[in-house]
C-alpha cells in the first residue's frame, strides 16, 4: 500500500480514545512507581522496537500518549503506520522527561501492539486469497470502544471494511427475515425505507433463499455458513440471474455481489476465496488477531 492511499485517523478522535485511556491507567494518584523512583531532572532516550515480523498500526495513538502525558517529549517514528517491520526492526524513538516517557509506556503500546496485531493477522488473511478476485472484510463484532480504529488497521492490514454500526448500511438477517415475513417483503420494505445512498445487504442460508433474494435484487447477498460447494453453486446461479458470461461475471459492476461468511479462519478461508465469491466477512480479525510483540527499551549512555 502506497503513502498515498493509506487511510487517516481523525486527531479529534485518536485523542478522545487515548485520553480516556491514560485516564485509567493513571487512575486517582497517577505513576507513583515512577514518581518515587525517579527524579523531575532525569531525562531518557528509548526506542519502540517490534520483537516479531509484522504490519504496523497505531502511531499516531501511541504518539498522541506521550504528547497528552507531556508536550515536551519528542516522538519520532521511524516506519509509517501499513509499514511491514521485521524482528528487532526499531518502530519509533521517544525522548525527554523521563517520567513522562515512563508513565505514557503502557498506553502508547497497548494501542500499538494492538492494532498491529490486527494489521498483520489481516494480512495473513489477504495473502491466503491474493491469487483470488476476494477481498477479506471485517465485521461489527470489535472490542467496544476501538471499532474505528480497529477497522482503520484492517485496511492497513489489505483488508477492506464492512459496515461501522448500524447506521451507515441495512443488513437484514435471520431474526428481520422472520418478522418481516420472507426475504424478498425484507428487502422491498428495506428499500422503501432507505435514501438511494445506503446499501441493502441481506443473509440468506440456502440457495432457495438466494434465489428469492435475487428476485429483489439486494445490492449485496451473504451467504452464510455454506460450504465451497455451496458457495460455487451460488456464485453460478448468481451469473446465470445476470446472464454474464464467466469473463464477464468478474467485471460486472451493476451484478449483485455475494459475500461469504461463516465458518472463516486461516486455514479455510483459500478454498471459500477460489469459490468465486467477491467478500469474505469474518470477525477473527479483530477479535481474535494476536498482538504483535512490541517493546519500548532505554537507550543506556
Amino acid at each position: 500500500m502506497t503513502p498515498s492511499l493509506r487511510p487517516q485517523l481523525s486527531p479529534l478522535m485518536i485523542e478522545d480514545l487515548v485520553r480516556n485511556a491514560l485516564m485509567e491507567d493513571l487512575g486517582r494518584a497517577g505513576d507513583i512507581t515512577t514518581y518515587a523512583t525517579i527524579g523531575p531532572e532525569k531525562t531518557a532516550t528509548a526506542g519502540l522496537n517490534s520483537r516479531e515480523a509484522g504490519v504496523v498500526a497505531g502511531l499516531p495513538l501511541a504518539e498522541s500518549a506521550f504528547r497528552l502525558i507531556d508536550p515536551s517529549v519528542r516522538f519520532e517514528a521511524l516506519v509509517g503506520d501499513g509499514d511491514r517491520v521485521t524482528p528487532g526492526q526499531p518502530i519509533a524513538r521517544v525522548s525527554g522527561p523521563a517520567r513522562s516517557v515512563l508513565s505514557a509506556e503502557r498506553v502508547a503500546l497497548n494501542f500499538l501492539m494492538h492494532l498491529s496485531g490486527v494489521a498483520s493477522y489481516t494480512a495473513r488473511f489477504a495473502a491466503e486469497i491474493a491469487h483470488t478476485s476476494a477481498r477479506v472484510t471485517c465485521t461489527r463484532k470489535t472490542l467496544p470502544g476501538l471499532r474505528a480504529v480497529g477497522k482503520y488497521a484492517v485496511r492497513l492490514g489489505g483488508g477492506s471494511n464492512h459496515r461501522f454500526g448500524l447506521d451507515d448500511a441495512i443488513l437484514i438477517k435471520d431474526n428481520h427475515i422472520a418478522v418481516a415475513g420472507g426475504v424478498a417483503s425484507a428487502i422491498n420494505a428495506a428499500r422503501a425505507y432507505a435514501g438511494h445512498l445506503v446499501k441493502i445487504e441481506v443473509e440468506v442460508d440456502g440457495l432457495d433463499q438466494m434465489r428469492e433474494a435475487l428476485t429483489a435484487r439486494p445490492d449485496v447477498i451473504l451467504l452464510d455458513n455454506m460450504g465451497p460447494d455451496l458457495l460455487r453453486q451460488a456464485v453460478a446461479i448468481n451469473r446465470g440471474h445476470h446472464g454474464l458470461s464467466a469473463e464477464a461475471y468478474a467485471a460486472d459492476v451493476r451484478r449483485v455481489l455475494l459475500e461469504a461468511s461463516g465458518n472463516v479462519n486461516i486455514d479455510t478461508i483459500r478454498a471459500i476465496g477460489e469459490t468465486g465469491v467477491d467478500y469474505i466477512s469474518t470477525s477473527k480479525i479483530t477479535m481474535a488477531a494476536p498482538t504483535l510483540d512490541i517493546g519500548l527499551d532505554i537507550v543506556l549512555t
